[in-house]
C-alpha cells in the first residue's frame, strides 16, 4: 500500500470552495474529485446519521478499540479530502448557516428530490440571490424536467431504465447490472466536467448558473457505440456476454488453466493470432479475412478459436501473443488488480493518515489523474460525522467579526 505524503502543494482548484449537500455516490464522487484537485469541500450532513453510506457495511473502519466505527468502506470510497459539518437544514438555524456558507462558495452541489431544497429556501434562485457567481449543480434520478422528474433515482434503477442492463450478462441469461455503481460514478464524472466548465464561465463573466444532471441521462449518454449502433441500424443490440458488438475476436477465452482476454482489433492482429495458434488458413478464409466478415460469422470463428485456446495455458497464450503483438491480458480478481506491480507503480492504492482508525490510517483507491505541475493531494481522510462542525462555525464567526 502506497503511503503518499500529505501533499500541501496547491492543486489546480486551490482556493475554490464547494458546499456539498449531496450524499450516496454520484454527488460525493464528484466532490471527492474536486477535493483531490485542491478544492475546500464542506460536506453538509444531517446530525442524525449523516450520509446514508456511512452505514452501508460491513466492512467498517475499525476504531482503536477494535470495534466498528461509523464509517463503512462504501463511505470511504468517495469522501476523502472533505470537511464534515452537521446541520439540520429543515430548521431555520441550519438553513441560515448554509446561506451564510454559500456567500463564500464557488460551487453548490445537491442531490435532493426535485424541489427538495426549495422548501428550505435553498433552491437555485434562493442561492443565486445570495451569490450570483455560484455554480449550482443538481443531481437527480431523472432530471428537473420530463414526466419522470418526480421519481427517486438509484443506480440500479438508472441502469435498468437507461438500457445498459439489457446489454450486460450472458446472451441466454437475465439482464445484469454492472458490478459497481457505474451509473452513479459516471454521473459524478459528467457533473465534475460540467462544474469545471461552468466555473470557468463564472470566472470570466461573474455569472453562475444551474446545472441539471440526471443519472438516467448520464447512463444513456454512455451507451456510446451500442446506442449509436441502434440509432444507425434500427436493430436492437443483443447481450453477447464478453463479446464485442463491433470487433471479433475481442472477448474472454478459456485456457487450459483459467481465462484470458484476447482483443484482436484489426486484421493484422487477427492474422498473427491465427499464426500463433497454428491455424493460419483462417486469416485468408473469406469468412474471416476482414472484421466485417468475422462479425457475420462470429459463432463459427469463435468455436474454432476457443477449441485451440483451451489446449494452451494462460501463460503460454500471454507470452506468445504478447511477443506476436496481439493485445492479450489477464482476468484479475480485485485483489490481484489492486496488488499488481502496475497498480503499485501508478499509486492506485494509497494510505491516508486517520488518527481515529485502529491502524492509524485508512486504505483507499487512488486518484488516476497525474498532473505534471499541480499534483493530486491526499490531505484528509474521509471525515467522521460532524468532525469539522466547530472549525467551520468558528470560520463563520471570524468572518462575521470582520464585517
Amino acid at each position: 500500500m502506497n503511503k503518499p505524503s500529505q501533499n500541501t502543494t496547491s492543486g489546480p482548484l486551490s482556493g475554490v470552495r464547494v458546499l456539498d449537500l449531496s450524499r450516496i455516490l454520484a454527488g460525493p464522487t464528484c466532490t471527492q474529485l474536486l477535493a483531490d484537485y485542491g478544492a475546500d469541500v464542506i460536506k453538509v450532513e444531517h446530525p442524525k446519521g449523516g450520509d446514508d453510506t456511512r452505514k452501508w457495511g460491513p466492512p467498517f473502519v475499525k476504531n482503536k478499540d477494535g470495534n466498528d466505527s461509523e464509517n463503512s468502506a462504501y463511505y470511504l470510497c468517495a469522501n476523502r479530502n472533505k470537511r464534515s459539518i452537521t446541520l439540520d437544514i429543515a430548521s431555520q438555524e441550519g438553513a441560515d448557516i448554509v446561506r451564510e456558507l454559500v456567500r463564500d462558495a464557488d460551487i453548490f452541489i445537491e442531490n435532493f428530490k426535485l424541489g427538495g431544497l426549495k422548501k428550505y429556501g435553498l433552491g437555485y434562485d434562493d442561492i443565486r440571490a445570495i451569490n450570483p457567481k455560484v455554480v449550482y449543480c443538481s443531481i437527480t434520478g431523472f432530471g428537473q424536467t420530463g414526466p419522470n422528474a418526480h421519481l427517486s433515482g438509484y443506480d440500479l434503477m438508472a441502469q435498468g431504465y437507461g438500457g445498459i442492463m439489457s446489454l450486460t450478462g450472458d446472451a441466454e441469461g437475465e439482464p445484469m447490472k454492472v458490478g459497481v455503481g457505474i451509473a452513479d460514478v459516471m454521473c459524478g464524472m459528467y457533473a465534475t466536467t460540467a462544474i469545471l466548465a461552468a466555473l470557468r464561465h463564472a470566472e470570466q463573466t461573474k455569472e453562475g448558473q444551474h446545472i441539471d444532471i440526471a443519472l438516467v441521462d448520464s447512463q444513456m449518454a454512455w451507451l456510446i457505440n451500442e446506442g449509436t449502433n441502434y440509432m444507425t441500424s434500427g436493430d436492437e443490440p443483443e447481450r453477447r456476454g464478453n463479446g464485442h458488438p463491433n470487433i471479433v475476436p475481442y472477448q474472454v477465452f478459456e485456457a487450459s488453466d483459467g481465462h484470458i482476454i484476447i482483443a484482436a482489433g484489426n486484421d493484422g492482429q487477427f492474422g498473427r493470432l491465427c499464426r500463433f495458434l497454428g491455424v493460419e488458413e483462417l486469416a485468408s478464409d473469406v469468412r474471416f479475412a476482414t472484421n466485417e466478415q468475422r462479425l457475420l460469422n462470429r459463432g463459427t470463428l469463435i468455436s474454432v478459436l476457443a477449441s485451440e485456446l483451451k489446449k494452451r495455458s494462460r501463460q503460454d497464450i500471454w507470452d506468445g501473443l504478447e511477443k506476436a503483438g496481439v493485445p492479450v491480458g489477464p482476468v484479475n480478481s480485485v485483489a490481484e488488480a489492486l496488488s499488481s506491480d502496475q497498480a503499485q507503480a501508478r499509486n492506485m492504492t494509497v494510505s491516508v493518515d486517520d488518527a481515529k482508525a485502529g491502524k492509524g490510517h485508512v486504505d483507499l483507491i487512488g486518484n488516476p489523474v497525474n498532473f505534471s505541475k499541480t499534483p493530486v493531494s491526499y490531505r484528509r481522510p474521509p471525515p467522521y460525522l460532524g468532525e469539522h462542525t466547530e472549525e467551520i462555525l468558528e470560520e463563520l464567526e471570524q468572518r462575521r467579526s470582520k464585517e
